[in-house]
């Protein structure tokens, strides 16, 4: 089975999502999104808030091409 997420399942994302669920929508790991953030390369906007990472769902969507 699939671990790529289907397009209702994207569509019932929260506004702001984990780094793993954010991972996972891109298909990529948890450790690569970690990086990607680290660098400064990740793709859409990501909100620290303290210790906990956040990005919104909105423009991940956009980046991966699915009509909200």
């Amino acid at each position: 089975m699939s671990t790529a997420l289907l397009t209702h399942e994207l569509l019932a994302l929260p506004v702001v999502v984990d780094v793993p669920t954010a991972a996972a929508v891109l298909g990529i790991s948890r450790a690569s999104a970690y990086e990607h953030i680290r660098t400064g390369t990740w793709p859409t906007p990501v909100l620290r808030l303290g210790k906990l990472i956040r990005v919104p769902s909105g423009p991940l969507l956009d980046l991966v091409g699915v009509d909200r």
